[in-house]
């Protein structure tokens, strides 16, 4: 089968384009894109769909940015299709928003999709995503801690946007433009290996392909759409199993509350308890994100007996009877201490770079942005360096809350922050005055002065790192 029969075949199995349907092409001037858009126009050309224009967005991120936007227009102008540009400085919204580049680069293009899509009165907007595209995101996710539905990779369809190229391989597509002789352009960020899915694709997948099997892109482009499916069919049993188990309110101060019939969720399989108890904790919680241990100490909630409680990332879980109540805030959050909280409880945000001075604690903690360097020494104790990509949104300082758990490095398996403080024979009246460094998850990223969880260990002088500092203020911190 051809390249345009293959594309054909994909976009009827997925019903990605109807017949007729207006579709604007995302094009940044590379290879894969430039092939999209060829592709639609041969389709165009046979009177299956409509391609309405080329849209193309400048991120301002290399001098050669404003060459590529001129190709793509030359590019749209020899087509025969109007062109609709825009630009913005990532790199600046990237800092001023505190995400990784690569964040703020996905929000600004989806951001500009919207506009071009109701400017040009298109339906959908395809993108070039290719199967080696699908192979690299499910590896990312893969080392970056991912359920069923992260390694489901990206969707053929997700709302307005469709991938119809994701059946195709990269050099499939690159074949295919060199036989009729059509220019693309190379962008030379692509070289820039201290980006990670750079690294995936420059570094790890050439070493899988040649050492593990060598058609690791189809296995994993494979294993993507499996778990896609799976996910799908996870998906709809956990509504179904929510329609029994829970029951919906909202309580006095608007906050929302889930009553869950513990019976009913335990008799459920361990998948479809995590699925629904993931969804509902971050619903809750939003815009908190809610980790695998989250979940996990939810379920210990209700595998115990008697009434207790628990606080987690803007949520607080209660036991009481046959019904586990959460709630979507904590009470020590909202201005009233929680039974068991500390009496000085504390929580400031921590931005990069920026500092946490409280003096009355007698220190400081402040976090810088950095890369190319391990930690000159790992065994320090006031200054450590931790991997930016593992950070889930933006750093706070906050101390101890009942429950805290983490992995101190080269420990197999989690520890109660107090066993950690017993074994370091942390004073009790000094334990609440110990800063914690957070992420958005509120998962430790380091006990400052003591150590970090593993999860944020520096192994590669490639990562991007964050440079963590605790100042004693004339005092022992």
């Amino acid at each position: 089968m051809d390249l345009l029969s293959r594309v054909r075949e994909f976009v009827r199995q997925h019903n990605l384009i109807a017949p007729g349907a207006r579709v604007l092409a995302a094009v940044s001037g590379g290879s894969d894109s430039v092939a999209l858009v060829r592709i639609l126009r041969s389709l165009a050309d046979a009177g299956e769909l409509d391609l309405v224009g080329i849209a193309h967005f400048n991120h301002q991120l290399r001098e050669s940015a404003d060459d590529d936007e001129r190709f793509v227009g030359d590019l749209a102008r020899d087509l025969g299709v109007p062109f609709i540009a825009d630009r913005e400085n990532v790199s600046v919204r990237a800092k001023r928003e505190r995400r990784s580049l690569e964040d703020a680069a996905r929000t600004a293009r989806h951001e500009f999709f919207e506009r071009a899509r109701a400017a040009s009165g298109a339906d959908i907007v395809a993108l070039g995503h290719t199967r080696d595209d699908q192979a690299e995101t499910v590896l990312l996710r893969l080392t970056r801690g991912a359920g069923l539905r992260g390694l489901g990779g990206m969707h053929p369809r997700n709302g307005f946007i469709v991938r119809p190229l994701l059946s195709c391989r990269r050099h499939e597509l690159r074949g295919w433009l060199a036989d009729q002789s059509q220019a693309f352009v190379e962008d030379e960020s692509n070289r820039d290996v201290s980006i990670p899915r750079n690294r995936v694709r420059a570094e790890l997948l050439p070493l899988l392909e040649a050492r593990f099997n060598p058609g690791i892109v189809d296995v994993l482009a494979d294993q993507a759409e499996i778990s896609r499916v799976t996910w799908e069919w996870v998906s709809a049993s956990e509504a179904a199993l929510e329609a029994r188990s829970v029951r919906r309110s909202t309580a006095a101060d608007g906050a929302p509350v889930c009553a869950i019939d513990v019976a009913e969720l335990a008799a459920a399989p361990l998948a479809l308890r995590r699925a629904l108890l993931w969804r509902l904790m971050s619903e809750v919680a939003a815009p908190r994100l809610v980790a695998f241990d989250h979940v996990a100490d939810a379920i210990r909630l209700m595998e115990e007996r008697g009434d207790t409680q628990i606080d987690l990332p803007g949520q607080r879980l209660q036991r009481i009877g046959s019904v586990v109540v959460l709630t979507g805030r904590v009470a020590g959050e909202a201005g009233r201490r929680a039974p068991d909280a500390p009496t000085n409880s504390f929580r400031f945000p921590l931005s990069i770079p920026g500092e946490v001075v409280l003096p009355a604690g007698g220190w400081a903690v402040s976090a810088e942005a950095g890369s190319g360097a391990l930690a000159r020494n790992p065994a320090a104790k006031d200054v450590v360096q931790v991997r930016f990509d593992r950070c889930q949104g933006s750093l706070a300082v906050r101390n101890r809350r009942p429950g805290d758990r983490f992995r101190p490095v080269g420990l197999d398996g989690q520890k109660k922050l107090q066993d950690y403080f017993v074994d370091r024979k942390v004073d009790r009246k000094e334990r609440d005055n110990v800063p914690l460094v957070v992420d958005g998850a509120d998962r430790i990223v380091w006990v400052a002065g003591f150590g970090i969880d593993e999860a944020f260990r520096v192994t590669d002088r490639a990562q991007e790192v964050i440079i963590l500092t605790l100042k004693v203020l004339g005092g022992s911190a």
